[in-house]
């Protein structure tokens, strides 16, 4: 299966990376608001640091297009997550945490469930 070479190939940078998309959906989902200003504005700022962060990573246009596209992507979805996570908690939390510890440990368990499958897939192969 590709899902369990992918999980088997992943390296514990990309596992801890999974685990802030895992707290971010599980946030998104809790708190959505679907006013189209917090979205725009999280695109705008996302394209903006994206472009400066892929520069920055791969220097010239050529290398940006010889790069790895989940990087490239992953470069402009990351501001997009960090601009639109506090518009969404507003008021809600603290930090990336929210004021109601039972969201905060269900987040958690979410993400030590991922890193269980991780794990027992990586020590399967």
């Amino acid at each position: 299966m590709d899902v369990l070479m992918y999980l088997n190939d992943m390296p514990y940078g990309m596992v801890i990376l999974w685990c802030f998309m895992i707290w971010y959906i599980y946030f998104v989902i809790r708190y959505f608001d679907p006013s189209p200003d917090i979205w725009f504005r999280s695109v705008g700022i996302a394209i903006l640091v994206g472009i400066a962060l892929n520069i920055n990573s791969f220097g010239t246009y050529d290398d940006i297009l010889a790069a790895d596209r989940y990087q490239v992507f992953r470069f402009f979805l990351i501001p997009f997550c960090v601009s639109s996570f506090p518009a969404l908690l507003k008021g809600k939390g603290i930090l990336v945490f929210s004021k109601d510890s039972k969201e905060n440990i269900t987040a958690m368990i979410l993400c030590g469930m991922f890193v269980v499958i991780w794990y027992g897939v990586k020590h399967l192969y």
